[in-house]
């Protein structure tokens, strides 16, 4: 009975750890998709047109076509998305601070299509 219970106790650290590395991935995903996001609303409060974020989403799922071994495909895609707003041009050459304003005024998750 005691060698029972030392069994259980290990596969629940066991189970333990691998809820931890998932909460870890899931906080991973949540903070690059927060970073998309607000790339987004940046992109939106400059006028950008619906056209041009279509080119870059067509742009981001043609490029993460065939997954990654090794890597998950969401955050795959998300962090090509990342890179791919990141580049754009238009967030490059805006002011840092007219962004940030822009986005205090409003709630930088609210993004309409």
């Amino acid at each position: 009975e005691l060698q029972q219970k030392v069994e259980e106790s290990e596969l629940l650290k066991m189970e333990l750890q691998m809820l931890e590395t998932e909460r870890v991935r899931l906080s991973l995903v949540e903070e690059k998709l927060m970073d998309v996001l607000q790339l987004l609303q940046q992109l939106r409060d400059l006028n950008v047109s619906k056209r041009a974020l279509g080119k870059i989403l067509l742009s981001t799922l043609e490029s993460c076509r065939d997954p990654q071994p090794g890597k998950a495909h969401l955050f795959e895609v998300l962090d090509t998305l990342h890179q791919e707003l990141t580049a754009c041009e238009l967030l490059q050459s805006q002011p840092l601070e007219k962004a940030q304003s822009h986005q205090s005024l409003s709630n930088p998750l609210l993004i309409s299509c």
